[in-house]
């Protein structure tokens, strides 16, 4: 019988041992939840806080449900950056010049992101099911923040005409999550077992700006909120996706984290995050997300049991699950299946 202990996950962040192999997802589509659950839930996300509290009874119910030991619920910064958008929704950026910078709202950014999103995690702690917590928390890292309110071509721009303010906007945005950090550990850091945040810094070859500038600009924000996430007793899971191996070593001794997530088979398979990082840090993922689309043709029990093998051989700690999120394209069935695999190779259903 399944009964779920967040203290598995947080073995496997740590890179220790957990009793049994947990699951992990970065994030798992509301219309897939209503799927597989067979009720419909998602309308009530936006309404009053008892709605809120209904909406996060059936989204904790999934995860434990279906064999998760912790909750994946974040909340994220740019939607309340004002004239943020121009990562996600291709809108053109706000910050152009230093008198943009100068003109910007910056001080009153971590009271929007309160007054946006403080009853959703209220909501939440009160109805997280016996033996679970939140693994999450504030959502979106400083490169992804910098890009919603500049646009990457834009950011590029500024870097060629005004290094200065180039480099500004990546310690101002640090700054400012810093203070974001520092107030939602204050009043909810007991909802969760393991912070993170994701900011993808690379593609399919390679990161999106120098090593360099990763190094001198980035690297050293991730330290102040890593280590702050460290002073709470919790540890940092990263989510970074495409291919950063180039910075793989600064983020692992420089930044602090203790776990990281994301892994695409056509950057590297599995296996190598696990044998050139798994003895430093928890590994988190292992299945390409396109595998679970109705459209592949891998075969996902045989492609599932191959992965929870590698968790399982490993020394430290590995969770397993998606190496994205599960979108709305995801074929339910084929997640479920993978589900199924994981727990059946566990003993769940005994």
């Amino acid at each position: 019988m399944f009964n779920p202990d967040y203290n598995n996950i947080v073995k496997a962040a740590e890179n220790k041992k957990p009793e049994r192999i947990p699951l992990y997802e970065h994030t798992v589509s509301h219309k897939i939840m209503e799927t597989m659950r067979g009720v419909r839930f998602s309308d009530l996300y936006n309404g009053t806080y008892q709605d809120k509290l209904e909406f996060f009874r059936h989204y904790s119910a999934f995860f434990k449900e279906s064999g998760y030991d912790t909750v994946s619920y974040e909340c994220c910064i740019g939607p309340a950056m004002p004239g943020s958008g121009a990562l996600g929704r291709q809108k053109e950026g706000v910050i152009k010049t230093r008198k943009d910078f100068e003109a910007y709202p910056w001080a009153y950014v971590p009271d929007f992101y309160f007054e946006m999103y403080g009853d959703y995690f209220r909501a939440l702690d009160e109805v997280m099911p016996p033996g679970m917590k939140g693994i999450g928390g504030v959502g979106n890292g400083v490169f992804e923040c910098v890009q919603d309110i500049v646009g990457f071509q834009e950011l590029c721009y500024i870097k060629a005409d005004d290094e200065d303010l180039y480099n500004d906007l990546f310690a101002k945005v640090g700054e400012i999550i810093e203070k974001i950090w520092d107030r939602f550990l204050e009043e909810f850091a007991d909802l969760y077992c393991v912070c993170r945040f994701g900011d993808d810094l690379g593609y399919k070859s390679s990161t999106l700006l120098s090593t360099e500038d990763i190094k001198k600009l980035i690297i050293p924000q991730y330290r102040r909120i890593v280590d702050r996430v460290h002073a709470h007793g919790k540890p940092f899971l990263l989510h970074s996706c495409g291919c950063i191996f180039n910075v793989m070593d600064d983020i692992i001794n420089e930044a602090g984290i203790n776990a990281k997530h994301s892994n695409e088979d056509v950057i590297s398979p599995y296996s190598r995050w696990i044998d050139e990082y798994g003895d430093r840090i928890g590994n988190f993922g292992g299945l390409d997300t396109d595998a679970l689309c109705d459209s592949s043709s891998v075969d996902v029990h045989s492609y599932t049991t191959n992965i929870y093998r590698l968790c399982e051989a490993k020394k430290g700690g590995a969770a397993i699950g998606s190496g994205n999120s599960i979108p709305d394209y995801v074929s339910p069935d084929r997640y479920s299946l993978m589900l199924e695999t994981v727990r059946t190779l566990r003993g769940d259903f005994k």
